[in-house]
């Protein structure tokens, strides 16, 4: 990676635990998450990462649902590249695997660790929400042995600087065909704390192998981050999963605003979003010609 490359764009949609009391824009129907998907892609996202939802607004880790909405959003636009989340807790794995059997996507997220996972109120001085997030290396080795098999490019997502280090067995047990995708997330209660310093720390713990690496921040710190990963010639995601509100403090109306001022900021610093094709191609993408359309058409027939 380097400075000169175009930066790929995600857009978190909506997350599995937002909601609409928290931010009206928050999608819950195939149709609401397509005009959210369309918003993103008019405004530079390359990729949609995507945690299904019934139409009530409930989790959802059913095919028929991550069905209806990855065939509404590729009603709506164009090409993009569809991500599925895997992390779940309470849901057995073998669930989760299903519905990337049945639909394929180009990328599923897979979570490089178990940790402590939470959300602290400084203001009540007590955890919002706190459980222990499973991620076995019996769960990791089972994922990237699905999705191996698949045809599903992993896209790991490592909390802490240890989750990028349990790279390297996976790498060593020829378990991963580079380049790697690693996304730092960072600003969760039990995972590295947000600073560019601690990105950038993270960012070279990657194995010295080719890859691509980028952000997710999590909350209103992820501006900060995204500026960091830009100079550091990393990508960026961004969403309404992972944050509400633009770089003045206003909340955003749609994923479209929250893009728009990550595509703004990649232009300010010098460097191009990526089109959907160059993201395929920087990303290793199995077949870099075709589209997600017809990639889907064939898996869900």
């Amino acid at each position: 990676m380097s400075l000169s490359d175009p930066v790929v764009i995600t857009c978190s949609i909506s997350g599995a635990i937002a909601n609409r009391d928290q931010c009206p824009a928050i999608p819950y129907t195939p149709e609401e998450y397509a005009a959210e998907a369309r918003r993103a892609v008019d405004e530079g996202a390359a990729m949609i990462h995507i945690h299904a939802r019934t139409p009530d607004g409930t989790p959802s880790y059913e095919i028929e649902d991550f069905r209806a909405i990855t065939s509404a959003i590729l009603d709506a636009v164009d090409d993009v590249i569809v991500n599925y989340s895997t992390g779940a807790i309470g849901v057995p794995l073998e669930k989760r695997i299903e519905y990337l059997r049945a639909l394929k996507p180009e990328i599923g997220a897979l979570n490089m660790g178990s940790m402590n996972y939470a959300k602290y109120s400084r203001r009540r001085k007590d955890f919002v929400f706190q459980t222990v997030f499973e991620n076995s290396f019996e769960t990791i080795i089972r994922l990237t042995k699905a999705m191996r098999e698949l045809g599903i490019k992993p896209e790991h997502e490592c909390f802490d600087s240890g989750h990028v280090a349990n790279l390297d067995p996976l790498l060593d047990m020829e378990l991963l065909e580079p380049p790697l995708q690693v996304s730092c997330v960072m600003g969760v209660t039990g995972g590295i704390r947000p600073s560019a310093k601690n990105l950038a720390h993270m960012s070279e713990q990657i194995p010295d192998v080719p890859h691509e690496w980028g952000v997710i921040g999590i909350s209103r710190q992820q501006w900060e981050l995204v500026a960091a990963a830009l100079t550091l010639g990393g990508n960026v995601r961004v969403g309404l999963e992972d944050n509400f509100y633009l770089p003045d403090g206003e909340t955003a109306r749609s994923n479209g605003d929250l893009i728009a001022k990550a595509r703004q900021m990649t232009e300010d610093v010098g460097r191009k979003p990526a089109t959907v094709a160059q993201a395929r191609e920087l990303l290793g993408l199995a077949d870099p010609s075709a589209t997600r359309r017809e990639v889907f058409a064939g898996a869900a027939a």
